[in-house]
């Protein structure tokens, strides 16, 4: 497995390349929901690429993205031992030379769900994809469901700007308990992971959603929404744990899928 820091040094190798490519972008932090992904890709392709990169301009916090945990050396380890072909580990100048001076805005569905929450969100989040994927210029590229907002956002955008990549769906690993797994579950203390549960439980149930949501907050959440929408119900949830306050988001299917168009 081979590990480029630069863009540079990544092109050349690219270019030395045949076959398929699959692409699984991420922030680091790696679980078992990160491993199917990369284990998809493999599987369905001749190279995998993972890119860890903490992208800052998503944040629109500087508390959350401090907080936001780091395990390189052990990220590295469990993707060679799956079989990834090559690791991108970018710094800020590599992937924004420019100062984020360009930058990619959806103008309707972003400001939605966690965009409704969360003030220029997507855009870092559309912005350095469409950067990765023009660096990686991979033949698939794999998104978990648990973000089922940041997939549709991100299969929309590849479809408008006519990007020659399909952008593959996978559904979302959880706990035996149902907890989606993220790599924010790491900063929760035993009482916050005992509770964090009851989301899942909470809106596979058959209560309307502003029963769910009371239902939460009685829990001691503090709830950003509880919301139907395309045949899923989403909802995002803030847990205080000692000093971190923890966002969890989750989403399951309530009805046949209707197309976001």
């Amino acid at each position: 497995m081979k590990v480029f820091e630069n863009v540079d040094g990544w092109r050349e190798y690219r270019r030395s390349l045949t076959g398929s490519v699959g692409f699984v972008p991420t922030m680091g932090a790696l679980h078992d929901g990160h491993a199917a992904l990369l284990e998809r890709s493999v599987q369905e392709n001749d190279h995998t690429v993972l890119s860890i990169y903490l992208n800052p301009t998503q944040f629109n916090s500087e508390a959350d993205l401090d907080n936001y945990p780091s395990t390189l050396e052990r990220d590295l380890k469990l993707s060679c031992g799956i079989g990834v072909s090559a690791v991108l580990t970018p710094g800020y100048q590599e992937v924004y030379a420019d100062g984020f001076r360009y930058q990619i805005h959806e103008s309707s569905f972003s400001r939605e769900l966690c965009g409704a929450h969360r003030d220029g969100h997507f855009t870092g989040v559309l912005t350095v994809v469409l950067k990765l994927l023009n660096i990686v210029r991979p033949d698939r590229a794999y998104f978990g469901e648990k973000d089922y907002q940041q997939y549709l956002l991100i299969r929309d955008m590849c479809e408008a700007f006519f990007m020659d990549v399909d952008i593959v769906p996978c559904p979302t690993v959880r706990e035996n308990d149902g907890l989606a797994l993220s790599s924010r579950n790491a900063l929760l203390d035993c009482a916050g992971r005992a509770r964090a549960v009851r989301i899942n439980q909470l809106i596979r149930s058959p209560l309307p959603d502003s029963a769910v949501q009371e239902a939460l907050q009685q829990d001691g959440f503090d709830v950003d929404y509880v919301v139907r929408r395309e045949g899923r119900r989403f909802v995002a949830a803030s847990l205080r744990c000692g000093a971190h306050e923890v966002r969890l988001i989750d989403n399951v299917a309530v009805e046949p899928m209707a197309s976001l168009v």
